[in-house]
């Protein structure tokens, strides 16, 4: 892992928690480079993680053996035609994570015969617990996979696709899935106190029950299903809320979100390949 080096182009927050984590995972901080447009964002990166920044785009590409395209969907297109040239020249692992963004269309863009994984972590990201889906096009090697699942997984789990048209899929459920937990915990939380606790209360209880009931089903070799049996006993009070919930049709809701965020997912890749 400490033999290749690695430019990031975007030094936004994603950006952040994976150099935080290659670092807290041993890579060399002077075989890491940022660029981006914003000076003082730069210079954060600079003090806060002594790696190298550079305000060029091409002067990163030059030296990177891996580059991870860390930009606003909206212009990658402009991003990758304004590197063809270097990318075609130095041939590095590109490393795209913006959402929506077809490997066949970046491609195209970056003058094609390119190397490209596409990865969609999540925000949980933030604090070194991602779920990212990966797929590798084409023209990337053995070695290269390697890499890029190194660099992905130093902020948590990194899992291969078999089919790109998958991540359309994984987008509606790790993509956006953060928000649905997040809902519910609201939901639970705003319950809690209208059946009389105090806010505080409410909020710390609900976390708690959250990540420990995650941390539950992470540590189990059992299903999601069967551990929901075993908490809930027959006519007791789980079994009650859990009643009420699956007949106010919760399984249906669910399926229809996730539908709907898949399908919303493959219209912003089209449009975004259009561009």
């Amino acid at each position: 892992m400490q033999n290749f080096n690695i430019g990031f182009i975007g030094g936004g927050n994603m950006t952040r928690s994976l150099i935080g984590g290659l670092i807290a995972n041993g890579f060399k901080h002077d075989k890491i480079s940022v660029t981006d447009p914003d000076n003082q964002k730069r210079a954060r990166l600079a003090t806060d993680f002594g790696i190298h920044t550079l305000g060029n785009n091409q002067q990163i590409v030059a030296t990177a053996d891996v580059l991870l395209l860390a930009v606003k969907p909206q212009v990658m297109k402009q991003v990758a035609e304004d590197l063809a040239t270097a990318v075609q020249q130095n041939q590095p692992l590109l490393i795209s994570i913006a959402a929506g963004i077809r490997e066949s269309d970046l491609d195209r863009w970056l003058g094609g015969g390119c190397a490209i994984v596409r990865a969609m972590p999540n925000t949980p990201a933030l604090v070194g617990c991602s779920a990212t889906a990966l797929h590798a096009n084409e023209w990337v090697s053995e070695q290269q996979q390697e890499q890029a699942e190194s660099v992905l997984r130093a902020v948590g789990l990194a899992l291969w696709l078999d089919s790109e048209a998958q991540m359309d899929s994984v987008t509606a459920l790790s993509g956006s899935g953060p928000a649905y937990f997040l809902l519910i915990m609201e939901i639970m939380q705003q319950a809690a106190v209208t059946l009389g606790l105090d806010d505080r209360t409410a909020r710390l209880l609900t976390l708690q029950t959250a990540f420990g009931t995650a941390k539950m089903a992470l540590e189990s070799n059992e299903n999601a299903a069967t551990l929901r049996q075993r908490v809930t006993s027959p006519g007791g009070t789980t079994g009650e809320a859990v009643k009420v919930l699956e007949d106010g049709g919760l399984w249906e809701l669910f399926h229809q979100a996730l539908t709907a965020a898949r399908t919303r997912s493959e219209e912003l890749a089209k449009q975004l390949g259009e561009k």
